[in-house]
């Protein structure tokens, strides 16, 4: 039961991270289409929350929540919410597939949580697998050069590793954890939703969305890098453990590359190649080591 539970937590996680990894295939067209990334924001969960409405439903789920889990289940949606912001941000400053790269850097902060505040054993083989992530993600930002304020852009999507970090192991260790997968994943996003709606009035209000090609694309980052890669998220979490599910996020800025180079014509070089190698091989070798890894979480 615990191997299968762990490929099942194996292939969630995978998924999700490449399912995130798509967030600059829809939202990079709508910031470059003169979209405030606050509406943008606004449109992406107000969407997100009407489908995950709609898949609790029809799964028969009841949509109320506990008091006891309300206060954590806001502050966990405050922090993927602002996590969001920074990241989408971070766009404007630095390319998408970079940023995304900077971003990954979120594993080492979880693991490093983990192992010193709530004493959580890890295997060699994990440390290995955050070794090679590290080195790969570094390795695809290699000698690239760009344009604008690329400090501001770094400092932004270094701040999600923080917001991101504590968000994984909020759903791993807080009450949050006994919270229906589906349930939990409908409130982070009506709570977000409600936060950028107010955010985007604050600031440049609510944009409308002129033309097909742009609700396409909101639609698609909702459904898609929001909906799916959330419930995965949340299922590989409390499948595998979140130090596992972090590294296995390597595939969130493998696919970002791959989009930024492929669709946005971002620089590929031999350094992106062996970064991308090396990314493969530590996603392998915890998908190897990952009986083990389960075995202790569980």
């Amino acid at each position: 039961m615990n191997k299968v539970r762990g490929t099942s937590g194996v292939i969630c996680a995978v998924l999700s991270s490449a399912t995130f990894g798509m967030i600059p295939l829809f939202s990079v067209p709508l910031l470059d289409a003169g979209l405030a990334s606050s509406s943008i924001l606004c449109y992406r969960f107000l969407l997100a929350t009407v489908m995950m409405a709609f898949v609790m439903f029809v799964s028969g789920r009841e949509f109320k929540l506990h008091r006891a889990t309300f206060g954590i289940v806001l502050l966990l949606s405050l922090l993927y919410a602002a996590t969001a912001i920074l990241l989408i941000e971070s766009y404007k400053y630095i390319p998408s597939g970079v940023a995304t790269t900077i971003h990954f850097l979120y594993p080492l902060a979880v693991t490093l949580i983990m192992s010193f505040i709530f004493r959580e054993s890890t295997t060699v083989a994990t440390y290995v697998a955050v070794v090679m992530s590290l080195a790969g993600v570094a390795l695809l930002a290699w000698g690239k050069h760009f344009e604008g304020d690329f400090p501001r852009g770094v400092v932004l999507a270094l701040s999600t590793v923080v917001t991101y970090a504590l968000y994984i192991v909020g759903v791993m260790k807080s009450r949050a954890a006994n919270v229906d997968t589906i349930v939990l994943t409908f409130y982070v996003l009506l709570f977000g939703a409600v936060f950028f709606f107010l955010y985007a009035f604050a600031t440049d209000g609510v944009e409308p969305i002129r033309n097909w090609n742009n609700w396409r694309d909101i639609i698609l980052l909702a459904f898609v890098s929001t909906v799916i890669s959330d419930l995965l998220l949340v299922m590989a979490i409390k499948r595998i453990g979140s130090t596992m599910t972090s590294i296995l996020g390597s595939m969130e800025p493998l696919t970002a590359v791959i989009i930024g180079v492929v669709y946005f014509n971002e620089h590929f070089d031999l350094a992106s190649i062996v970064g991308l190698i090396l990314i493969i091989v530590a996603v392998t070798l915890v998908i190897i080591s990952s009986g083990k890894q389960v075995s202790h979480n569980s």
